[in-house]
């Protein structure tokens, strides 16, 4: 199972599992970004006032394609550029991930259950 995660350094701002069997390509992720700008205005209404929204994804080829980058611009939201192969930029492995194992330490993992 794969999850999508969105966070910031207050804490997660909008999660998803991809359901079973299904790929992640660019009409999937833009609707993920859709759904993403809406948990931004209802939970981080103070950084959704100023429309200036800036994301950082790896080299996926459903995060680099066209589309996706259309929709970002369309909806004024920047890509950080992530080099290939760097290690030091790994913010789930020093924020999401050390709270993820501690939710699920010892027991199985709800996916509807909120991180």
């Amino acid at each position: 199972m794969m999850l999508i995660c969105f966070f910031d350094q207050e804490g997660i701002i909008h999660r998803e599992f991809v359901p079973p069997g299904m790929t992640v390509n660019a009409d999937f992720y833009c609707d993920i970004q859709r759904r993403l700008r809406e948990n931004v205005r209802r939970k981080r209404p103070q950084k959704w006032q100023n429309r200036n929204l800036t994301i950082h994804h790896d080299n996926a080829l459903a995060h680099r394609s066209f589309k996706v980058s259309q929709f970002l611009a369309k909806n004024n939201m920047t890509a950080i550029p992530h080099p290939p192969y760097s290690p030091d930029l790994a913010p789930c492995d020093f924020f999401l991930f050390p709270k993820l194992k501690l939710r699920m330490k010892g027991r199985t993992f709800d996916t509807t259950e909120e991180i």
